[in-house]
């Protein structure tokens, strides 16, 4: 039995930090950051059934073209992943009241929609990256089991061309879902190879009154290659996702709008309308 201590619950029954009940959500999940972005995508919805919001975590579940669906703020950054992917993982594969892993365990569909500036200047302002491999450069991970999920042969290339300094920590790299890749590719889409830093200054290589331990490192990123995969954008959550996904059996992907194109010095001219379009684009492929 899993202690009060290690799986928190509310007075009422919900998972803590999520406040959800399992009745609450849907198989299929969409994960924006911007707890303002869930009512962007539920505009489309046919209806809304259930709703609730506790700190930066807001969740709506309604139905899409007759697809029950989940839509779900996750906050910024590696941290905030570990909180939901687990709180989301119990919901589903831990009886609450016996607070025992089931027999039968769930395996959720989970598409995160984001934004993310292109490190290629093929890939311009306005498109569509689909992330077929996450690059961890956060640590949360490796509080996990994770050497039978990793990608350890692109690793070593990423920390051997970068020249990484292993006091930050051993990057990781995982692979998205293979099901949801195919589920939701076409050729609209780039795929890609997305970086996920555990902050946003400093580990994204911006200045401000604080030194930086290799000013190099954007530059170094941008020009990695491994059997012809390039780094393509670099954000916060992916490649979070895409490990706990795999540790506890979900299948998980991740969709980001391109709004600026660090190669070109390009911004989108209206990134609004990039981020409904990609909206767009994922719910009619979920509800396929």
């Amino acid at each position: 039995m899993i202690q009060s201590s290690e799986l928190i619950l509310n007075p009422d029954g919900s998972v803590y930090h999520l406040n959800l009940k399992p009745e609450h959500i849907a198989h299929d999940i969409i994960f924006v950051g911007d707890q303002n972005r869930v009512e962007k995508i539920t505009q489309f919805f046919d209806s809304i059934e259930f709703s609730t919001q506790k700190r930066e975590f807001k969740t709506q579940t309604g139905y899409y073209k007759g697809k029950k669906m989940t839509v779900m703020s996750t906050g910024i950054g590696p941290d905030n992943i570990d909180i939901v992917m687990n709180e989301l993982d119990a919901l589903v594969n831990i009886d609450l009241a016996t607070r025992k892993t089931k027999e039968n365990l769930t395996s959720l569909n989970i598409v995160r929609i984001g934004t993310s500036g292109s490190l290629q200047a093929d890939i311009p302002c306005d498109s569509f990256v689909m992330s077929q491999f996450g690059l961890g450069l956060d640590n949360m991970l490796r509080s996990y089991l994770i050497d039978d999920i990793s990608e350890k042969a692109m690793e070593e290339a990423f920390i051997s061309q970068t020249n990484w300094d292993l006091r930050k920590g051993r990057p990781y790299v995982i692979a998205c879902s293979e099901t949801l890749e195919k589920r939701m590719e076409s050729d609209q889409i780039f795929k890609g190879f997305t970086g996920t830093a555990g902050g946003f200054y400093g580990p994204q290589g911006r200045v401000l009154r604080l030194e930086i331990q290799d000013p190099e490192l954007n530059a170094k990123m941008d020009s990695f290659e491994f059997e012809g995969i390039k780094m393509t954008n670099l954000e916060m959550e992916t490649g979070a996702i895409y490990g706990l996904g795999k540790l506890l059996g979900h299948e998980c992907l991740s969709l980001n709008a391109i709004i600026a194109n660090r190669a070109t010095g390009t911004f989108s001219e209206d990134p609004y309308k990039a981020v409904d379009a990609l909206i767009a684009y994922a719910l009619n492929k979920l509800a396929e």
